[in-house]
């Protein structure tokens, strides 16, 4: 359930698509969208928003009448984030080792960056750790469905990694082990004109880091025509699919 992780690797990925983020993230939103579901509408208290991004729903929990704190690995997406004026308060900093006290927030919020962290369990226990009793804990991350037709697309044309792996739904609820939580799977499709168009989405949100190395060499138009061809495909274009996993933690 651990694996090793370059931070600042992954946060020069993120960074480096800060700018444009947001014309790219319409997964990310709907995701954080279904997340806000879960949870009846308040207003007062602090909210933690841990791997903030540009702000997006930073700025949503703003609008409900709270203070927020926007955390993120990436300065560059922190800075974006700071842009727009998008929380009360801004830390640079890791969910596994998250700069608060315990107890000091009244929800923890994280859309999507959870799978970036070298322990799961450890960044949920961080995210309960700060989050104090009969608060919250309100989180989506990604589970092994993830992208297998990219996956799939990939390995018909050689051995490398192209795309991370995820955990199961099944050790994602191990990680959460011993405290009150409901968890809920969804599959989330994508549909684009074609493959440049697939990897740019990926590209235009900064997730391009492959943990275990990937293989070098240029995307050439041949390479990209094999690629097309094995990339499950129909009238409504070339499929990315999500296996989404949102989550409430009750905090005792």
């Amino acid at each position: 359930m651990t694996h090793r992780v370059n931070k600042q690797a992954v946060a020069q990925a993120f960074g480096r698509a800060a700018g444009g983020y947001e014309r790219y993230a319409d997964f990310q939103r709907a995701s954080g969208e279904r997340l806000l579901k879960l949870l009846p509408a308040t207003t007062g208290g602090t909210v933690l928003d841990a791997g903030c991004g540009t702000g997006w729903f930073s700025r949503r929990w703003q609008q409900r009448g709270h203070q927020v704190i926007a955390l993120d690995l990436s300065p560059g997406m922190l800075a974006q984030a700071r842009r727009d004026n998008s929380a009360h308060h801004y830390l640079l900093g890791d969910i596994e080792a998250l700069p608060l006290r315990s107890r000091s927030v009244d929800i923890s919020w994280s859309n999507l960056a959870l799978q970036w962290c070298g322990s799961l369990k450890q960044g949920i226990d961080e995210l309960c750790r700060v989050t104090r009793p009969g608060g919250r804990v309100l989180f989506s991350t990604l589970a092994d469905a993830s992208l297998s037709e990219m996956r799939s697309a990939w390995q018909a044309l050689d051995a490398y990694q192209h795309t991370n792996s995820f955990l199961s739904e099944a050790a994602i609820d191990q990680a959460c082990a011993g405290r009150s939580r409901q968890l809920y799977s969804a599959r989330i499709e994508q549909y684009f004109p074609d493959v440049p168009g697939a990897l740019q989405s990926l590209k235009g949100i900064g997730a391009t880091h492959i943990h275990q190395g990937r293989a070098s060499g240029l995307l050439t138009r041949q390479r990209l025509q094999r690629l097309a061809h094995h990339w499950p495909h129909d009238e409504r274009g070339y499929l990315l699919s999500w296996q989404l996993i949102t989550g409430v933690i009750n905090c005792e």
